[in-house]
Protein backbone atom coordinates (compact mmCIF):
# COMPACT_ATOMS: atom_id res chain seq x y z
CA UNK A 1 0.00 0.00 0.00
CA UNK A 2 2.77 2.43 0.98
CA UNK A 3 4.63 1.64 -2.25
CA UNK A 4 1.52 2.28 -4.34
CA UNK A 5 1.01 5.60 -2.54
CA UNK A 6 4.59 6.63 -3.30
CA UNK A 7 4.33 5.62 -6.96
CA UNK A 8 1.07 7.53 -7.47
CA UNK A 9 3.11 10.70 -7.86
CA UNK A 10 6.11 9.36 -9.78
CA UNK A 11 7.82 12.71 -10.40
CA UNK A 12 7.58 13.61 -6.72
CA UNK A 13 8.99 10.19 -5.80
CA UNK A 14 11.85 10.55 -8.30
CA UNK A 15 12.75 14.00 -6.98
CA UNK A 16 12.62 12.77 -3.38
CA UNK A 17 14.85 9.79 -4.25
CA UNK A 18 17.40 12.05 -5.97
CA UNK A 19 17.32 14.51 -3.05
CA UNK A 20 17.84 11.65 -0.56
CA UNK A 21 20.78 10.32 -2.59
CA UNK A 22 22.42 13.73 -2.94
CA UNK A 23 21.92 14.59 0.73
CA UNK A 24 23.51 11.36 1.96
CA UNK A 25 26.32 11.77 -0.59
CA UNK A 26 27.41 14.96 1.19
CA UNK A 27 29.19 12.75 3.74
CA UNK A 28 31.38 11.34 1.00
CA UNK A 29 31.96 14.84 -0.39
CA UNK A 30 33.45 15.76 3.00
CA UNK A 31 35.84 12.81 2.73
CA UNK A 32 36.71 13.88 -0.82
CA UNK A 33 37.60 17.37 0.43
CA UNK A 34 39.69 15.82 3.20
CA UNK A 35 41.69 13.78 0.67
CA UNK A 36 42.34 16.89 -1.42
CA UNK A 37 44.75 17.86 1.39
CA UNK A 38 46.21 14.46 2.36
CA UNK A 39 47.28 11.35 0.40
CA UNK A 40 46.19 8.85 3.06
CA UNK A 41 44.12 8.74 6.22
CA UNK A 42 45.33 6.41 8.95
CA UNK A 43 47.28 4.47 6.31
CA UNK A 44 44.22 4.11 4.05
CA UNK A 45 44.04 5.56 0.53
CA UNK A 46 40.95 7.31 -0.85
CA UNK A 47 39.58 4.18 -2.66
CA UNK A 48 40.17 2.11 0.50
CA UNK A 49 38.16 4.60 2.55
CA UNK A 50 35.58 4.44 -0.27
CA UNK A 51 35.30 0.69 0.33
CA UNK A 52 34.61 1.31 4.03
CA UNK A 53 32.17 4.09 3.23
CA UNK A 54 30.23 2.21 0.55
CA UNK A 55 30.01 -1.06 2.48
CA UNK A 56 28.67 0.45 5.71
CA UNK A 57 26.28 2.80 3.88
CA UNK A 58 24.83 -0.05 1.80
CA UNK A 59 24.52 -2.34 4.85
CA UNK A 60 22.73 0.35 6.86
CA UNK A 61 20.44 1.20 3.93
CA UNK A 62 19.40 -2.43 3.45
CA UNK A 63 18.82 -2.86 7.19
CA UNK A 64 16.73 0.31 7.23
CA UNK A 65 14.63 -1.00 4.33
CA UNK A 66 14.10 -4.35 6.08
CA UNK A 67 13.38 -2.98 9.57
CA UNK A 68 11.22 -0.06 8.40
CA UNK A 69 9.26 1.61 11.18
CA UNK A 70 10.86 -0.14 14.17
CA UNK A 71 12.53 3.08 15.29
CA UNK A 72 9.09 4.58 15.97
CA UNK A 73 8.01 1.94 18.49
CA UNK A 74 8.35 4.41 21.35
CA UNK A 75 6.02 6.90 19.67
CA UNK A 76 3.47 4.13 19.04
CA UNK A 77 3.64 3.03 22.68
CA UNK A 78 3.02 6.59 23.87
CA UNK A 79 0.16 7.17 21.40
CA UNK A 80 -1.44 3.78 21.99
CA UNK A 81 -1.41 2.86 18.29
CA UNK A 82 0.73 -0.21 18.96
CA UNK A 83 -2.28 -1.88 20.59
CA UNK A 84 -4.02 -2.09 17.20
CA UNK A 85 -1.30 -4.37 15.90
CA UNK A 86 -1.89 -6.98 18.60
CA UNK A 87 -5.41 -7.72 17.30
CA UNK A 88 -4.39 -8.14 13.66
CA UNK A 89 -3.67 -11.64 12.26
CA UNK A 90 0.03 -10.95 11.63
CA UNK A 91 3.13 -10.75 13.85
CA UNK A 92 3.66 -7.31 15.39
CA UNK A 93 7.28 -7.34 14.23
CA UNK A 94 6.28 -7.86 10.59
CA UNK A 95 3.64 -5.15 10.80
CA UNK A 96 6.13 -2.64 12.21
CA UNK A 97 8.77 -3.53 9.65
CA UNK A 98 6.30 -3.12 6.78
CA UNK A 99 4.46 -0.07 8.11
CA UNK A 100 5.11 3.18 6.23
CA UNK A 101 7.54 1.40 3.90
CA UNK A 102 9.34 4.23 2.19
CA UNK A 103 11.09 3.61 -1.14
CA UNK A 104 12.94 6.91 -0.75
CA UNK A 105 15.24 5.03 1.61
CA UNK A 106 16.68 3.46 -1.55
CA UNK A 107 18.61 6.73 -1.94
CA UNK A 108 21.20 5.70 0.66
CA UNK A 109 21.51 2.26 -0.95
CA UNK A 110 22.04 3.81 -4.40
CA UNK A 111 24.71 6.06 -2.92
CA UNK A 112 26.48 3.13 -1.22
CA UNK A 113 26.42 1.02 -4.39
CA UNK A 114 27.72 3.98 -6.43
CA UNK A 115 30.69 4.52 -4.10
CA UNK A 116 31.47 0.78 -4.09
CA UNK A 117 31.33 0.61 -7.91
CA UNK A 118 33.80 3.50 -8.02
CA UNK A 119 36.14 2.26 -5.26
CA UNK A 120 36.38 -1.52 -5.84
CA UNK A 121 38.12 -1.43 -9.29
CA UNK A 122 40.74 0.97 -7.91
CA UNK A 123 41.76 -1.22 -4.96
CA UNK A 124 45.06 -3.08 -5.08
CA UNK A 125 43.24 -6.38 -4.53
CA UNK A 126 43.41 -9.55 -6.64
CA UNK A 127 39.71 -10.30 -7.05
CA UNK A 128 39.79 -14.04 -6.59
CA UNK A 129 36.63 -16.00 -5.77
CA UNK A 130 37.63 -15.90 -2.11
CA UNK A 131 37.94 -12.12 -2.06
CA UNK A 132 34.64 -11.65 -3.92
CA UNK A 133 33.00 -14.00 -1.43
CA UNK A 134 34.52 -12.06 1.47
CA UNK A 135 33.12 -8.79 0.07
CA UNK A 136 29.62 -10.27 -0.34
CA UNK A 137 29.84 -11.82 3.14
CA UNK A 138 30.79 -8.40 4.53
CA UNK A 139 27.74 -6.73 2.96
CA UNK A 140 25.26 -9.43 4.05
CA UNK A 141 26.68 -9.71 7.57
CA UNK A 142 26.75 -5.94 7.94
CA UNK A 143 23.07 -5.75 6.96
CA UNK A 144 22.21 -8.42 9.54
CA UNK A 145 24.25 -6.70 12.28
CA UNK A 146 22.62 -3.31 11.67
CA UNK A 147 19.19 -5.04 11.56
CA UNK A 148 19.87 -6.65 14.94
CA UNK A 149 20.89 -3.26 16.38
CA UNK A 150 17.58 -1.84 15.08
CA UNK A 151 15.68 -4.60 16.92
CA UNK A 152 17.66 -4.10 20.16
CA UNK A 153 16.86 -0.39 20.01
CA UNK A 154 13.17 -1.01 19.34
CA UNK A 155 12.94 -3.45 22.26
CA UNK A 156 14.62 -0.90 24.55
CA UNK A 157 11.92 1.62 23.63
CA UNK A 158 9.30 -0.53 25.34
CA UNK A 159 11.08 0.41 28.57
CA UNK A 160 12.32 3.93 27.79
CA UNK A 161 9.37 4.82 25.45
CA UNK A 162 11.25 7.82 24.04
CA UNK A 163 14.67 6.53 23.08
CA UNK A 164 14.71 6.67 19.29
CA UNK A 165 17.76 8.95 19.43
CA UNK A 166 19.62 6.36 21.52
CA UNK A 167 18.84 3.82 18.81
CA UNK A 168 20.00 6.25 16.10
CA UNK A 169 23.28 6.83 17.94
CA UNK A 170 24.17 3.17 17.43
CA UNK A 171 22.87 2.87 13.86
CA UNK A 172 23.58 6.20 12.16
CA UNK A 173 26.39 7.07 14.61
CA UNK A 174 27.97 3.67 14.08
CA UNK A 175 27.62 4.07 10.32
CA UNK A 176 29.46 7.40 10.43
CA UNK A 177 32.28 5.92 12.50
CA UNK A 178 32.66 2.87 10.22
CA UNK A 179 33.15 5.14 7.21
CA UNK A 180 36.65 5.91 8.49
CA UNK A 181 39.62 3.58 9.10
CA UNK A 182 39.87 2.04 12.60
CA UNK A 183 43.44 3.32 12.80
CA UNK A 184 42.26 6.93 13.25
CA UNK A 185 40.34 6.09 16.45
CA UNK A 186 41.58 5.43 19.98
CA UNK A 187 42.36 1.81 20.78
CA UNK A 188 39.72 1.78 23.55
CA UNK A 189 37.00 2.82 21.08
CA UNK A 190 38.04 0.12 18.60
CA UNK A 191 37.95 -2.44 21.42
CA UNK A 192 34.46 -1.23 22.40
CA UNK A 193 32.98 -1.68 18.90
CA UNK A 194 34.71 -5.06 18.57
CA UNK A 195 33.96 -6.75 21.90
CA UNK A 196 31.01 -4.79 23.40
CA UNK A 197 28.82 -3.62 20.51
CA UNK A 198 30.46 -5.54 17.63
CA UNK A 199 29.86 -2.99 14.88
CA UNK A 200 33.48 -3.54 13.76
CA UNK A 201 32.31 -6.78 12.12
CA UNK A 202 30.07 -4.76 9.74
CA UNK A 203 33.10 -3.83 7.64
CA UNK A 204 36.30 -3.04 9.60
CA UNK A 205 37.34 -6.60 10.42
CA UNK A 206 36.69 -8.24 6.99
CA UNK A 207 37.93 -5.14 5.13
CA UNK A 208 41.31 -5.33 6.89
CA UNK A 209 41.72 -8.89 5.54
CA UNK A 210 40.51 -7.84 2.08
CA UNK A 211 42.94 -4.91 1.91
CA UNK A 212 45.85 -6.76 3.52
CA UNK A 213 46.03 -4.32 6.44
CA UNK A 214 47.29 -5.11 9.94
CA UNK A 215 44.67 -5.45 12.65
CA UNK A 216 45.20 -2.61 15.19
CA UNK A 217 44.08 -4.97 17.99
CA UNK A 218 46.35 -7.82 16.88
CA UNK A 219 43.49 -10.35 16.72
CA UNK A 220 44.16 -13.80 15.18
CA UNK A 221 43.51 -14.14 11.44
CA UNK A 222 40.45 -16.39 11.75
CA UNK A 223 38.56 -13.51 13.41
CA UNK A 224 38.46 -11.80 9.98
CA UNK A 225 35.89 -14.40 8.86
CA UNK A 226 33.68 -14.22 11.96
CA UNK A 227 31.21 -11.59 10.68
CA UNK A 228 28.49 -14.15 9.75
CA UNK A 229 28.79 -15.84 13.16
CA UNK A 230 28.64 -12.50 14.98
CA UNK A 231 25.62 -11.49 12.89
CA UNK A 232 23.89 -14.80 13.65
CA UNK A 233 24.45 -14.51 17.41
CA UNK A 234 23.27 -10.89 17.42
CA UNK A 235 20.12 -11.71 15.43
CA UNK A 236 19.27 -14.61 17.74
CA UNK A 237 19.81 -12.44 20.83
CA UNK A 238 17.76 -9.62 19.27
CA UNK A 239 14.89 -12.05 18.61
CA UNK A 240 14.88 -13.16 22.25
CA UNK A 241 15.03 -9.59 23.55
CA UNK A 242 12.22 -8.53 21.20
CA UNK A 243 10.04 -11.44 22.35
CA UNK A 244 10.65 -10.54 26.00
CA UNK A 245 9.79 -6.88 25.29
CA UNK A 246 6.49 -7.82 23.64
CA UNK A 247 5.56 -10.09 26.54
CA UNK A 248 6.25 -7.31 29.05
CA UNK A 249 4.04 -4.82 27.20
CA UNK A 250 0.80 -4.03 29.05
CA UNK A 251 -0.73 -1.45 26.70
CA UNK A 252 -0.03 2.28 26.59
CA UNK A 253 0.54 3.96 29.96
CA UNK A 254 1.68 0.72 31.58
Amino acid sequence: MWTRMAMTYRLSFALALVANTVTTLLDFAAILIMFSHVESLGGFTFPEVGLLYGSTSLALALAHLLMGDLSRVGARVRAGTLDQMFVRPAPVFVQLAADRFDLRRLGRAVQGIGVLVWAVPQLDVAWTAGHVGLLLMMLLSGTAIFSAVHVFGAAFQFVAQDASEVQNSFTYGGNTMLQYPPTVFARELVQGVTFVVPLAFVNWVPALRLLGKDDPLGLPGWVDFMSPAVAGVLCAAAALVWRAALRSYRSTGS
